[in-house]
């Protein structure tokens, strides 16, 4: 695995972490891979550790490329700062694709929680776009600007067919961020006829991340066995749209 941690020049103290497969030439079928840029929660307050690292590792170890992008945050969250950095991050992981084994139309931006408004803004606002979004809990509504320390747009009012497929996973128990955040922007994605998938999950509370001991911190709060089924079922998604990974070449 390679990882770098580099300095963004879109805002102060802005970085994007590359967890990347080593290349070899034993396996020339998975050369290039599709990735995943990951933007963690925090409520624009902080970048959790629990839903960065353990996020990319869990990609990786499914075969794709992964980043971890940590934004702008606290007095630096002032939109439109953090979807700059969203902005920068993707043009920087497409303009090094080939360096860095990345299929440049296969690139999707995966977010949990504030993590997800942002990833949902680069996906509906950008001037650059992800391929396909994953929405972990998210943030959508800009009622949500409450727990924030700056205002937040409303994104489901920014959807329209240009915005990227959608996989959607969220809990009816989530009191932090209430469901409708992801049924109002899932409704906006049927209405731009927007390809999107949903899984709303009956228990587990706020912040889940993969909803095993990998990310609980020793809290049971942070393990669900039916949610956990999220992330498999994000795969068999991508599978759908990025065509999961290349083929056997033939002889092999």
């Amino acid at each position: 695995m390679r990882t770098e941690v580099i300095t963004l020049t879109s805002n102060s103290g802005v970085t994007l972490t590359t967890y990347l497969h080593d290349s070899s030439e034993a396996m020339p079928n998975v050369s290039i891979r599709p990735a995943v840029m990951i933007c963690p929660g925090g409520a624009y307050r902080y970048c959790s550790d629990r839903e960065g690292e353990p996020i990319a590792l869990a990609f990786l170890a499914a075969g794709y490329q992964a980043f971890v992008l940590r934004y702008s945050v606290a007095d630096q969250a002032a939109f439109l700062k953090p979807l700059n950095d969203a902005e920068a991050a993707l043009e920087l992981i497409r303009s090094r694709a080939e360096e860095w084994g990345v299929d440049p139309v296969k690139i999707a931006a995966c977010g949990f929680s504030a993590g997800g408004h942002l990833a949902a803004a680069v996906g509906t606002m950008g001037r650059v776009r992800p391929n396909a979004l994953i929405l972990a809990y998210p943030c959508i509504l800009d009622n949500m600007s409450a727990i924030m320390p700056v205002p937040i747009p409303s994104l489901e009012r920014n959807v329209t067919d240009r915005t990227p497929p959608t996989f959607i996973f969220a809990t009816a128990a989530d009191e932090r961020v209430p469901v409708e955040n992801s049924l109002q922007f899932a409704a906006a994605l049927g209405h731009a006829r927007v390809p999107f998938e949903l899984h709303i999950f009956q228990n587990g509370g706020h912040g889940l991340a993969l909803a095993t001991p990998v990310t609980s911190v020793g809290e049971e709060k942070y393990i669900d066995k039916d949610a956990a089924q999220w992330f498999d079922l994000c795969l068999r998604w991508l599978e759908h749209h990025f065509g999961g990974m290349h083929l056997p070449l033939s002889g092999d």
